[in-house]
């Protein structure tokens, strides 16, 4: 558990910004999800920044960019997905880039650069946020080098905290 901790709700305007933000780059409209009057609250702490949305640990700051955690479930419902074998999870699971050979197939559509879910074929958890290498056309027919960069992944120090933050 993270030594320091200091919670407190954000000023509307600052709140605004961060909403626009994440609904800009999630492609998801903030207000119908949770409401135009939805308090936003900060949570600092060692492990760094989590934006709680209704109470909801949603979003996490890493560096500059504002980033949706692996409980953000309108988001995992709704991002494209790359289903990887069981043989893949165990690197995914640790932050591993995800590879061509461990995809079992593409799911949705999106550009190079775009946030994409990393769930596991048998059981369809969610295993990682990741920000693609590649758009979903040629992630589909290639067979050999990286596709996703793991940015949030089950086990990692903000997955650990916002469970933690959920109880």
């Amino acid at each position: 558990m993270p030594t320091k901790q200091r919670r407190y709700p954000l000023k509307a305007k600052d709140a605004k910004q961060i909403i626009e933000s994440a609904q800009h780059k999630l492609k998801l409209n903030f207000d119908e999800l949770f409401g135009a009057k939805a308090g936003v609250e900060i949570v600092e702490s060692d492990v760094g920044l989590i934006y709680l949305i209704s109470g909801r640990p949603i979003l996490y700051k890493s560096g500059d960019r504002i980033l949706p955690t692996l409980l953000f479930a309108e988001f995992t419902a709704k991002a494209p997905k790359i289903v990887v074998d069981m043989g893949a999870v165990p690197y995914v699971c640790k932050g591993a880039t995800v590879m061509a050979p461990g995809i079992v197939r593409v799911e949705g559509e999106f550009a190079a650069g775009d946030l994409v879910l990393v769930t596991d074929i048998k059981h369809g958890k969610a295993l990682a946020i990741g920000e693609s290498i590649m758009d979903a056309d040629v992630a589909r027919q290639t067979e050999k080098g990286p596709v996703v960069k793991v940015l949030n992944y089950v086990g990692d120090k903000i997955w650990d905290y916002i469970k933690i933050l959920s109880e």
